[in-house]
């Protein structure tokens, strides 16, 4: 009698052990699934306010901060989510933190364009020569100081239509004066 009255309780018991086992394996297998990334601390609120708005454009961050002032919440998220690729929860996240948190829009800044100030030009162990013709009028630049990168970088000036800079660059890096390097360009700007 006493064996027959424990027999419910124990088969309770392995059911409710068995769901846990089951149910532990199946959160393992989602773990998995989603490539459990290494913990990284969470960034903090103004944080990803910041990294959110530095995804966008000036045009995508106007359009989000007025759905959010419009108290369009979901039409922020969807836009977000749209233009930047992330996923709906980190959209969500981001929406929320730019809502509580708002950012200026900062402009990307600028890739700066190296300038050569440099008191003289780099000179190669070679002679390099530049040929320009158009017609029957030829010209040749020979010199120490052009190569393929700037001679390349001196025709796309000239046939950008910035003759000038092209002719002060051929200067810089060549023995000849601006007038020849003027009329050097011109059988370049075609």
């Amino acid at each position: 009698m006493k064996m027959e009255s424990l027999v419910a309780p124990v088969l309770i018991l392995l059911a409710v052990i068995a769901g846990v086992l089951v149910a532990y394996s199946a959160a393992r297998r989602r773990k998995a699934a989603r490539g459990a990334a290494p913990s990284q601390p969470a960034a903090t609120p103004q944080e990803l306010a910041r990294t959110a708005a530095g995804r966008l454009t000036e045009e995508q961050h106007r359009r989000i901060y007025a759905l959010i002032a419009q108290g369009q919440a979901m039409a922020a998220i969807k836009l977000y989510y749209e233009v930047t690729g992330e996923g709906l929860r980190a959209s969500r996240d981001a929406v929320g933190a730019l809502a509580a948190h708002p950012q200026p829009y900062v402009g990307k800044e600028p890739v700066p364009v190296l300038e050569e100030d440099d008191d003289e030009p780099q000179r190669f162990p070679y002679r390099y020569r530049a040929i320009a013709s158009k017609g029957d009028v030829t010209r040749e630049v020979s010199s120490n100081m052009l190569n393929d990168e700037i001679y390349g970088r001196i025709r796309t000036l000239a046939r950008s239509g910035d003759t000038e800079a092209a002719a002060t660059a051929l200067t810089r890096h060549s023995d000849i004066s601006l007038k020849q390097a003027r009329e050097f360009i011109a059988l370049l700007d075609d």
